[in-house]
């Protein structure tokens, strides 16, 4: 007896095993009886006060699935009677004890649309390639277990020899025997039949292609990689000359099913399983699945990635695990070629940086005369500069007078082409003073104090101080100070003069600097606006009374602190 009852058992079990193929992925059509299963083999060995709970993936959550007239679910069994295109999505079945869930299925259901022209879909269907002259038999689908249900078998449509057993047996196939067989059972529930179909095509060819094993492409693998890398494994199936309809393709990590991969990637598990692609290249048809690893972690290193490719009963497996890339040395010239970079990149831009300082006048009066630049344009101001200098018939030194009324005009003017204001070479007597050394100053780009011990007079304490309003409060006219003797206290020049950049400074330096390519003069012109020089011109205020017969401006007479 007890004998009988394992016997029983296990007839079952392996029935249940043949009815619940491991596919992920199932096509069924609406209005068709339909379930989903899977062998009680899966479930754990510890199943005391465990319970079994089916659900349907919604807006992204899992919901419990429950029971209804149409919905039934029993154990390792989710039952429709019958399907509906609602009813596609996502499955799952789980196995809890009340402290823990542990996933042990996942299912992808596409409920297809039927044909209402039709007794099939084309796109449920499977196709088996014979050769002309063998015995061949097609099977009906195997879900319904009741031998009594009511069989029918179609060719094209057209109801077939009143043929009425499960399978459909050929003793010797012609090409004539080439069509569409679609099998429909009848299944009676709670007092309502319902039916089931599976649709083969069946092609007899005279040299049937050879056939082919069902394989993975690919061995097993060991892949290296880095902490916190992204990593795609690809699993690819070989199905041969034919798509079988059947055929699944899916990944697990150490016996355990991944989540699906959404359609907003970073939304995404750390881990998840794309969708089941099928190919077709040439004459031959593929199956193909990646899983999507985002950044891989320390506990990945020690997962096995198993690809379980399963068709007609037959299964491949491929196993993929990772490790650490291994580090590798840069070759000893690589690294040696590195270092003197490291070094001489920063002695160089250092150098650069060093020159750029010491020889910037240079570049910038380079860069002027390259580019004709001219700073001038349009500014609306009429002389470069004006020239402030010791007017004082006093003044211990004529060299101081001959500067400021020759030197500088013969260089600035007649090989650099500036105009220049000189008050004293200038403008005839007669003006009233203080007015017009302010229109002056205001309609020139420069000041030039030509600075020495003696400089200080009523005068030109008045143009200093003119000056130094437009430099520091309007901000309309720059400063050169040139000083032309050396100074050991500037205390008696006005204290906003400190306020002046030291560098707008240029010393005289007398024999040394009268060559016109000498430090003074490149020092002087980088101070002034920027103009394309023109030789021979001479710039002189002639619009404010300058004698038009050429005489020598009015000198009147020497009295000290005077304007000549």
């Amino acid at each position: 007896m007890t004998l009988l009852i394992f016997l029983v058992m296990f007839i079952t079990e392996s029935a249940t095993e043949k009815l619940c193929p491991l596919r992920t992925s199932i096509d069924v059509l609406e209005g068709e009886y339909f379930f989903l299963c899977f062998p009680e083999s899966m479930l754990r060995p510890e199943t005391e006060g465990y319970t079994i709970n089916w659900y349907k993936e919604n807006a992204g959550r899992q919901k419990l699935i429950q029971k209804t007239q149409r919905i039934i679910s029993q154990m390792n069994f989710l039952e429709f009677w019958p399907a509906e295109l609602s009813d596609s999505g996502n499955y799952s079945v789980t196995h809890s004890n009340g402290r823990q869930n542990f996933t042990i299925q996942k299912w992808t259901l596409n409920v297809l649309e039927r044909n209402k022209s039709s007794c099939f879909n084309k796109n449920h269907l499977t196709t088996e390639i014979q050769n002309a002259g063998t015995g061949h038999s097609l099977k009906c689908s195997d879900l319904s277990v009741n031998e009594n249900d009511s069989v029918t078998w179609y060719k094209d449509c057209k109801n077939y020899e009143n043929e009425t057993e499960r399978e459909l047996d050929f003793k010797t196939l012609t090409v004539q025997h080439s069509g569409i067989y679609t099998c429909k059972i009848l299944i009676s529930h709670n007092g309502r039949i319902y039916h089931s179909t599976s649709t083969i095509k069946l092609v007899v060819e005279e040299d049937a292609p050879e056939a082919v094993t069902l394989e993975i492409v690919g061995r097993d693998e060991e892949i290296e990689t880095e902490i916190g890398k992204e990593e795609i494994l690809n699993c690819t199936g070989f199905l041969g000359y034919d798509m079988q309809e059947d055929a699944s393709l899916y990944w697990l990590i150490n016996e355990t099913f991944p989540e699906k991969c959404s359609d907003i990637p970073k939304n995404d598990p750390s881990i998840c399983e794309e969708e089941l692609k099928k190919l077709h290249l040439g004459n031959k048809f593929y199956v193909t699945r990646l899983l999507r690893i985002k950044k891989v972690r320390d506990e990945d290193l020690r997962h096995n990635f198993t690809c379980k490719f399963q068709a007609d009963e037959a299964m491949k497996i491929k196993i993929v695990k990772l490790k650490k890339e291994n580090t590798r040395d840069l070759p000893v010239r690589l690294f040696t070629t590195g270092m003197i970079l490291a070094v001489l990149l920063p002695c160089v831009l250092i150098a650069m940086i060093v020159v750029c300082v010491m020889f910037r006048v240079d570049l910038v009066l380079l860069y002027r005369n390259i580019c004709r630049r001219d700073d001038t344009a349009g500014d609306g101001k009429e002389y470069d500069a004006f020239v402030s200098y010791l007017k004082d018939c006093a003044s211990t030194s004529e060299e101081e007078r001959e500067f400021a009324l020759k030197i500088l005009p013969m260089i600035l003017e007649e090989n650099f082409g500036y105009k220049l204001c000189i008050f004293e070479r200038d403008v005839s007597p007669g003006g009233a003073v203080v007015d017009d050394i302010h229109s002056f100053i205001d309609k020139s780009r420069r000041l030039i104090i030509v600075l020495s011990q003696n400089y200080i007079s009523d005068t030109v304490v008045y143009e200093l101080e003119s000056g130094l309003h437009k430099a520091l409060v309007e901000r309309k006219t720059k400063i050169i100070l040139i000083e032309y003797m050396p100074i050991r206290d500037y205390n008696f020049l006005p204290e906003s003069l400190s306020l002046l950049p030291s560098k707008r400074v240029v010393k005289w330096k007398k024999d040394k600097s009268l060559p016109v390519n000498s430090r003074f003069w490149k020092n002087l012109r980088y101070l002034m606006p920027a103009k394309p020089t023109k030789s021979n011109t001479k710039g002189h205020c002639n619009n404010l009374g300058l004698s038009s017969d050429g005489t020598q401006p009015w000198i009147g007479g020497c009295d000290c602190n005077a304007v000549i």
